[in-house]
């Protein structure tokens, strides 16, 4: 009991000071547990409130008090790098990709893009994959949750996605709230 205590501590000691997302493997190798008792442990620091995001590459810790904006935008597959990049180049970090369905609702992905090299790195990684991308289900159209330090540069990635063509209108059945149950 006191060793997974222990553990935890220094999970979430790890998770503060690191610059970028820490894979469960990492943490298990360290630790010398299995990755499922990392798995385990991460769920048992959720519970404590503790707001660890898992991406593609690992887990990390949500700063508080981030600005964020939910953009939609819509583009081809071809045209994902260079989307992410726009967002990246301008201080932006791409916290996920989700779409809203109108019979499944919203389906979401995290993906924690920061920089040049996460963006591709991302794209490599669903073009290498069997699977499509998410907004291949909805024709392209697909939204971003971005975070930034502060709300000019949301503006400029605003600014910046509009002039390239990428954002576009909210329909009338699209929900204001993409996240509660309530439309």
């Amino acid at each position: 009991m006191k060793n997974g205590i222990k553990r935890r501590e220094k999970i979430l000691k790890i998770l503060l000071e690191s610059d970028e997302p820490v894979s469960g493997a990492k943490f298990a190798k360290n630790f010398g547990v299995s990755r499922q008792i990392i798995v385990q442990d991460i769920a048992l620091l959720r519970a404590s409130n503790h707001d660890i995001i898992s991406t593609h590459t690992g887990y990390i810790l949500e700063e508080e008090g981030s600005n964020q904006r939910v953009f939609k935008v819509k583009h081809s597959s071809k045209k994902m790098l260079d989307e992410l990049n726009i967002i990246v180049d301008a201080g932006g970090i791409v916290e996920d990709e989700f779409v809203y369905h109108k019979l499944y609702g919203v389906i979401r992905v995290e993906m924690n893009v920061k920089s040049r090299r996460d963006a591709k790195k991302y794209v490599e990684d669903v073009n290498g994959d069997v699977s499509l991308p998410l907004e291949e289900i909805t024709s392209g159209y697909h939204y971003h949750t971005v975070k930034a330090d502060n709300e000019e540069t949301l503006d400029v990635i605003q600014e910046d996605l509009q002039k390239n063509g990428y954002l576009v209108a909210l329909r009338d059945y699209e929900p204001v709230d993409f996240w509660s149950n309530v439309e």
